[in-house]
């Protein structure tokens, strides 16, 4: 047996195939303990996600957080399971279904996939079979606004430990991150003008992002940055004063201290403070998913009720919006650049096809045979 993998049938003279891949972190099969268990070894396995010495973390995690967190997550994810699984599997399908649709729109004729870093899809299962349908061109589009190690180079570690075992690799690009895209910000703008249409304006806006230890921003991780320069643009888009707005951070694991402000503890200084209303959104998570639906929209809402706040508004993530889907098609389509991903014409069509038979007539004379 080869070392190196291949497609199961190939053609060299093919013409060069391309396609977009969607990455997201990652969601249990289903709402089960045995379920969280397989998904949450995977996810606390990984060393760019834990940074502790191996052999200090791996007793910890088989022998404490893998006996304890599953049945306590599952719980969590069963309040906001749907019909079709996961939340955020389902917004991640549909936004891969409705970014090559944008694409079309905009005359490209390429695949869109969907993969997670942990659970199902897996990276290398759909890079396989991106292979299997003549790619040979991929653009890997993390769908993480803020760049991260925990987050994105531990995606593009997968891709790469993928096509290390590949005989033919293909040319590939990424997006490192989008925190300051105009089409990203003008998407979160619009989704918080709407909201405030609906349900009028509160008191105070929170911008509550994922958490990541502080050590990392210490060690160079811009994450944290590029949070806060979210934060930033997007007021301003919204025209926003000092006072009116606070970036926060939010799921916190461990002792060690994480990225501060935390939301939840804000959310009850603002309401003893005597803030009545808050809107709060997730710029960093561009779909709903247990961290937004579960931890900001019931936990987080109720700890501000408690502490004597009136009224708590979940502003909902990017999800299918379609300025959203604007947003990654013009994302997508400049790192596209100088790949040829049009679609052809009859002639065109037909001009290809002839020289391929020509090529092949060729390698067939030479002894190359098909």
């Amino acid at each position: 047996m080869s070392r190196y993998s291949a497609a199961s049938r190939f053609d060299h003279a093919a013409p060069a195939g391309s396609a977009v891949l969607l990455l997201q972190l990652g969601t249990p099969d289903e709402p089960t303990p045995a379920a969280l268990r397989r998904y949450l070894r995977e996810f606390l396995s990984d060393p760019r996600v834990v940074e502790i010495p191996r052999a200090l973390w791996l007793p910890i995690l088989h022998g404490v957080v893998l006996r304890t967190r599953p049945a306590r997550s599952a719980r969590k994810y069963a309040q906001v399971w749907t019909d079709e699984g996961s939340p955020l599997l389902v917004h991640t399908r549909r936004q891969a279904t409705l970014l090559r649709g944008a694409l079309g729109a905009r005359g490209h004729d390429l695949e869109v996939a969907f993969a997670m870093r942990y659970g199902q899809p897996s990276i290398a299962s759909v890079l396989r079979e991106l292979r299997e349908r003549g790619v040979t061109r991929l653009l890997a589009l993390p769908l993480y606004p803020q760049y991260s190690g925990s987050t994105t180079a531990t995606a593009f570690d997968a891709i790469a430990s993928e096509f290390a075992r590949w005989r033919n690799q293909p040319e590939w690009r990424s997006v490192r991150s989008f925190h300051d895209d105009p089409g990203y910000l003008d998407a979160l703008a619009a989704q918080v003008r709407r909201s405030w249409e609906r349900n009028g304006r509160s008191e105070r806006l929170v911008m509550s992002f994922h958490g990541v230890p502080r050590r990392t921003l210490e060690l160079g991780d811009p994450y944290h940055c590029e949070c806060r320069a979210t934060g930033r643009k997007l007021a301003a888009r919204l025209g926003l004063r000092d006072g009116e707005w606070i970036v926060t951070f939010q799921s916190r694991f461990g002792r060690a201290e994480w990225l501060q402000p935390y939301t939840e503890p804000t959310l009850r200084e603002l309401a003893q403070a005597g803030v009545k209303s808050v809107d709060v959104i997730c710029p960093g998570f561009v779909s709903d998913c247990l961290e937004t639906l579960e931890e900001i929209a019931l936990e987080a809402k109720q700890a501000f009720v408690a502490a004597g706040g009136a009224s708590f508004n979940y502003v909902e993530c990017l999800n299918e919006s379609p300025a959203f889907v604007d947003a990654l098609a013009g994302l997508a389509e400049r790192h596209l650049a100088g790949w040829p991903t049009g679609r052809l014409t009859a002639e065109q069509a037909g001009a290809r096809e002839r020289a391929l038979a020509e090529r092949k007539e060729r390698a067939r004379a030479l002894g190359a045979g098909d």
